[in-house]
């Protein structure tokens, strides 16, 4: 099985990853850790900052390790923003059979109300070194586009009140996928 978690920043795409690899011991990849690889080997020239540009050019690197992992029958977690809205494009039936999609987002409310909590849960799992381009402003423009390029999606996680019964949601969708 191929569990696939997107999202906007900070919506607690690598803490699920990790809470999830440690339950289910199925190991994960961060696109973020590929992203910088690449990056920091000059194999491109490409900033972090350069999203849309990053997208069109992980994409077909990501998508073909989750055609090798499903061919290969194995079980992996892949987590990072930079999945297209069109990603089942990328895959014939016999594959999107294999793949568990979850695309993580918060509402205006969410932001506005947990903010600071955001903030503070932002280097749970890595060490964010600068975080200051993270405004109310910065995320809600990102999660509005997430939001709006995969509203037709059954595996879209609205989080709106409580962040906690949100990702419960996905666990109990994962679980009957497990089974």
């Amino acid at each position: 099985m191929l569990i696939l978690i997107s999202g906007a920043s900070h919506t607690g795409k690598t803490m699920l990853a990790n809470k999830l690899m440690e339950k289910y011991n199925i190991p994960y990849l961060s696109i973020d850790h590929l992203k910088m690889g690449l990056i920091r080997s000059h194999q491109t020239n490409l900033r972090p900052e350069d999203d849309d540009e990053l997208e069109a050019y992980l994409w077909p690197i990501v998508s073909e390790i989750i055609k090798t992992v499903i061919e290969n029958n194995q079980n992996l977690i892949i987590e990072g923003s930079y999945v297209p809205a069109n990603y089942k494009s990328y895959f014939n039936e016999d594959y999107l059979k294999s793949i568990y999609f979850v695309c993580l987002a918060m509402s205006d409310k969410y932001i506005d109300n947990h903010f600071d909590l955001i903030k503070a849960y932002s280097k749970v799992i890595e060490n964010r070194i600068d975080d200051s381009c993270y405004t109310k402003s910065f995320l809600k423009d990102a999660n509005h586009s997430f939001i709006n390029n995969f509203k037709d999606d059954n595996n879209l996680i609205i989080i709106d009140d409580d962040y906690e019964s949100s990702i419960k949601e996905v666990e109990k969708k994962l679980e009957k996928e497990i089974k």
